[in-house]
């Protein structure tokens, strides 16, 4: 059974689920925006039969400490390194980590600083290369420019926005609970929080210059990597899906007929190829 835990990490109260046995191979569950570890609730339920799962909420997501922009760094890089603290303080040595959307630059920056621990990547709508990047982010490029012209990208944390990250794209709208984008969006408006995420919405522009280190470690350290990326994603679409296969040799790539929240509807597939996966790959 999944539990529910908190640990103390740089003073932040960091909330974090947990299942299976530890002395199974680790996976570390990095989520995306605007949501949480909630998005792990069902892959975590397939796989703790034979994987030990971690998944902890950002600062400023889900149930872990929200303190207000002018008492924390809301960037990407801090929040790597709480991350990579938060590894540290529950003993995490090796492991596999599944990056989705903000979790990938949180995800990268900590295993170019620890390659020794990542055993395997698993990449769901998770980018890395400027082919993703494509006219969904025109608001957001402007954004970076003109950080005081913020009412276009603000409109991204409106309940229409949320709801539609969950739907748009899937085949099946019936099969996405109302409960995700009700979740999330309780979260993302309490006081305070709308300014965090258009400081995060702005720290995404440090992401980009970084690619070309990410790919070197890529193709230095070469870890095993599965890629299940909703196809129909308007946000990360398979335009960067396919560049990793240019920097990685042991890569899989799955394009699901799905959106950008690929585990609502397709999270039994993934799982078992997830599980595939690290069969062949971890000795």
């Amino acid at each position: 059974m999944t539990q529910y835990k908190n640990i103390t990490v740089n003073g932040l109260n960091i909330f974090y689920r947990e299942a299976g046995d530890p002395k199974n191979p680790a996976i570390l569950l990095l989520h995306g925006f605007p949501t949480s570890s909630h998005m792990f609730r069902n892959l975590i339920a397939n796989l703790e039969g034979k994987y030990y799962l971690v998944a902890p909420d950002f600062p400023g997501f889900g149930y872990s400490s929200m303190p207000r922009v002018e008492e924390f760094d809301y960037s990407f890089d801090n929040l790597s390194v709480v991350t990579e603290n938060f590894v540290n303080a529950i003993g995490l040595k090796k492991f596999s980590m599944y990056v989705m959307d903000y979790g990938a630059p949180i995800g990268y920056r900590i295993a170019e600083r620890n390659p020794e621990k990542i055993q395997a990547l698993l990449v769901q709508n998770g980018n890395a290369y400027e082919e993703g990047l494509t006219d969904f982010w025109i608001p957001i490029f402007k954004y970076w420019k003109n950080p005081k012209d913020r009412e276009e990208v603000a409109t991204m944390l409106l309940p229409e926005s949320t709801r539609w990250q969950y739907v748009n794209g899937v085949q099946d709208e019936t099969k996405i609970s109302p409960d995700n984008w009700q979740h999330d969006q309780s979260l993302l408006d309490r006081p305070g929080n709308r300014e965090i995420q258009l400081q995060l919405f702005l720290s995404y522009g440090t992401n980009p210059p970084l690619y070309p280190k990410w790919q070197a470690y890529f193709r230095k350290y070469q870890p095993p990597t599965l890629i299940t990326w909703g196809a129909n994603d308007a946000i990360f679409p398979p335009s960067g899906a396919h560049p990793y296969k240019r920097d990685l040799q042991n890569v899989e790539l799955h394009l699901l007929d799905t959106g950008h929240f690929a585990l609502e509807d397709h999270h039994k597939e993934i799982s078992s190829l997830i599980d595939d996966f690290l069969q062949k790959n971890l000795h």
